[in-house]
């Protein structure tokens, strides 16, 4: 029996990173990037991080990578849309960084990336058609959901048949870049 998170022989282009909040789900997507980047992939989609002001978490940043174009995707200080515990969604860079960055990677990219499908970016109608068209795009795709978020776009996600869920924990987080990304390059080398 194999120690591997993924399983041995995957053929799948669709891989669905899922953890408790705080497990390093950014922290092992962006460790995967680099190392397909290193192999002259073209990566494209959306990352979220963190903004904090005095180690405080005040907000969430939108990062398009494919232009490195950015924007505030929630924020403590925001005073107009939808309201997320203490942050407010901010509509518009979801649907013209966040949407745009998706629909740009999979026309233009080898490997997509969304960080994350969430409660904050499920506001934005134009997000979820993105997600769905990237999903249905047949490239390899790498999409971060939170575990404890149930919504139908995420049920429609982990259904799809050769979809590959990945629970990220503090035992598994470190070998997971550099398994996520030898799957991916040996699919797209053809290698079953």
């Amino acid at each position: 029996m194999s120690d591997n998170i993924i399983p041995e022989r995957s053929t799948s282009k669709l891989f669905i990173l899922t953890g408790e909040p705080g497990v390093g789900k950014t922290s092992v997507l962006t460790r995967t990037i680099n190392l397909l980047k290193e192999n002259n992939f073209t990566i494209g989609g959306v990352l979220s991080r963190e903004i904090k002001d005095k180690g405080e978490r005040i907000g969430f940043e939108l990062i398009d990578l494919g232009t490195e174009r950015s924007g505030i995707l929630a924020a403590s200080t925001i005073k107009t849309g939808p309201r997320l515990r203490k942050y407010r969604v901010n509509l518009i860079a979801l649907a013209d960084i966040g949407a745009s960055a998706l629909d740009r990677a999979k026309k233009l990219s080898d490997i997509i990336i969304c960080d994350e499908v969430g409660p904050m970016e499920l506001h934005s109608p134009e997000f979820r058609r993105a997600v769905t068209n990237c999903a249905k795009a047949g490239k390899p795709s790498i999409f971060v959901v939170p575990a404890w978020f149930r919504d139908p776009l995420i049920e429609y996600l982990n259904s799809i048949p050769h979809a590959v869920k990945i629970t990220v924990t503090l035992q598994n987080r470190s070998r997971i870049p550099n398994e996520l990304a030898s799957c991916i390059l040996d699919g797209t080398r053809g290698v079953a």
